[in-house]
């Protein structure tokens, strides 16, 4: 069995988990679901990023410790994912004892390639993005060019790792490898950020000022950088550093340990794509262990014209939309209407189109055949071939793989409901209903009826990833024990299974009215 090993960014936790922290993770638990659906061995990593200057000032302002903080906040993520249904093999937190000993193992190998030396940063530094920005990206107005918050200008001892070294070899694997940053625009991006100067890259700061964090195993008065703590949290999850060995004997070079390193996929925000796909590849060449195989990085979430931002009051609560229409319809709003790297708005008028979607077509079809297997079979799927629509189905199936292998989810989602809609159509140019009065008939009215809950069976398979809940009790439905794998699907012979009929999948509502989370 093959192995996956598919990471989404750990989310900093001085914040309520929303709206675009939920379709980071649904997305990643939607390729995690379809591979594992393709059969293979999937480690699905995600978690809270919990040191830094804004959880140690978050935490002064709540009057309680830090870790207190921290442990508030992952306890949100974890429910927050748990009402999601989010399949995560590893929930991480930076502020484990094994992550620390990890991060200054890294930081020692990079040191003992001579990649660190001690220097001294004056620049404007801003809280809300924990990092330096340049005279000319804060411009005359002294904000951060990230979010528009405030900076301040600071001088003071750090060290820095020799990022810039790796400028060349960096930029050449980004150019020989077309498909390592998707989708092609997020590349273009990196390839321009790279044909500019590359800095070193400051990766302390003064215990004294952000005492929060992890100490530089070589000087406890300064402490690790928050995105260099966090990024490494994707090799501790692997277990490709054996930090309590000897040093030296590590897991790097010429010996390294069994683990699931290097990842198969990075997936975060566009916004984050920098560290991703330079500062993180850079910090590994360093410390001589791969490079992630893809670096996948999708769009934003708008209300309007409007990026959706807690600090501008505007973030869609997905609690509240699952409140109202359950986990699976928000699953699935997500996936269909955004495009997978693109931004896309959010309005309730698109949530009810794509709920309709689920409720007239998907919802109605299975109700439909349960209902004609109950009234004209006994409830007892008929044993014969089942060769409609065959032909439809191998197409719906290519499609659907082809389209999920590269990250096109959107299509492939689109893929599963235009075979739902073909079989409705089924059903209209068939009409069960007018078989069942000739009894000279009854030979196509089972090989209709067959047709159909082997389509039900495919479709269950299809749309597992993205409405696991609604896919099982399908399969449920039609007397299967579980959900067929992506390789069963071929060989699937209904007939002799008892159905069960129950309440609509997805009952009719009325338009939603979402909470909001801000402030």
């Amino acid at each position: 069995m093959s192995s996956f090993y598919l990471t989404s960014p750990i989310y900093y936790a001085s914040g309520e988990p929303h709206l675009g922290h939920a379709y980071t993770t649904i997305l990643a638990d939607v390729l995690a679901r379809y591979r594992r659906r393709a059969g293979e061995d999937v480690l699905f990593l995600t978690g809270t990023d919990e040191h830094g200057q804004k959880i140690q000032e978050a935490a002064a302002q709540q009057g309680i410790p830090p870790r207190e903080l921290c442990d508030l906040m992952a306890g949100r993520f974890r429910a927050a994912w748990e009402d999601l249904n989010i399949s995560h093999d590893r929930f991480i937190r930076t502020t484990e004892p094994g992550h620390a000993a990890v991060v200054s193992a890294i930081l020692e190998r990079l040191r003992d390639n001579g990649l660190i030396y001690e220097g001294e940063y004056a620049g404007w530094y801003s809280v809300g993005q924990e990092r330096y920005f340049t005279e000319k990206e804060v411009g005359p107005d002294r904000k951060d060019p990230v979010a528009g918050g405030p900076v301040e200008h600071i001088r003071e001892k750090n060290y820095f790792f020799r990022m810039s070294r790796f400028q060349e070899r960096l930029r050449k694997h980004v150019e020989d490898n077309p498909e390592w940053i998707v989708p092609a625009g997020r590349r273009n991006e990196i390839l321009g950020f790279l044909a500019r100067p590359l800095g070193d890259l400051s990766i302390s700061r003064p215990r004294s000022r952000i005492h929060w964090g992890i100490p530089l195993p070589w000087d406890p008065d300064q402490t690790t950088y928050v995105w260099v703590d966090a990024l490494i949290n994707y090799v501790t999850a692997s277990g490709a550093v054996d930090a309590g060995a000897p040093k030296g004997r590590q897991g790097f070079g010429d010996a390294p340990l069994p683990s699931r390193w290097p990842a198969d996929v990075h997936l975060m925000g566009k916004d984050i794509l920098t560290t991703h796909a330079v500062y993180w590849p850079a910090l590994l060449m360093g410390a001589d262990l791969p490079l992630p195989r893809k670096i996948l990085a999708h769009g934003w979430w708008v209300v309007g014209a409007t990026k959706m931002s807690k600090s501008l009051g505007n973030v869609v609560d997905p609690l509240g939309l699952r409140d109202r229409f359950g986990t699976d319809a928000v699953r699935w709003y997500l996936m269909r209407e955004m495009p997978t790297g693109q931004d896309a708005s959010y309005t309730p008028e698109r949530f009810m189109i794509r709920y309709e979607e689920l409720s007239n077509v998907l919802g109605n079809l299975v109700h439909r055949v349960v209902s004609m297997v109950k009234r004209y079979c006994g409830g007892t799927v008929p044993s014969a071939p089942g060769h409609g629509l065959r032909r439809e189905i191998g197409q719906a199936v290519d499609k659907y793989r082809d389209s999920m292998e590269g990250y096109r989810l959107h299509d492939g989602f689109a893929a599963a409901m235009e075979l739902a809609r073909t079989a409705n159509g089924f059903v209209e140019n068939r009409e069960p209903w007018t078989l069942a009065r000739d009894p000279q008939r009854e030979g196509e009215l089972e090989e209709t009826l067959s047709s159909l809950v082997r389509v039900l069976a495919v479709l269950a398979c299809l749309f597992e990833p993205v409405a696991p809940q609604k896919s099982q009790e399908l399969a449920r439905r039609i007397g299967l024990p579980r959900v067929p794998r992506l390789a069963e699907l071929a060989e699937i012979a209904p007939g002799g299974q008892v159905v069960s009929s129950g309440p609509p999948l997805f009952p009719r509502v009325e338009e939603p009215q979402p909470s909001r989370a801000g402030g």
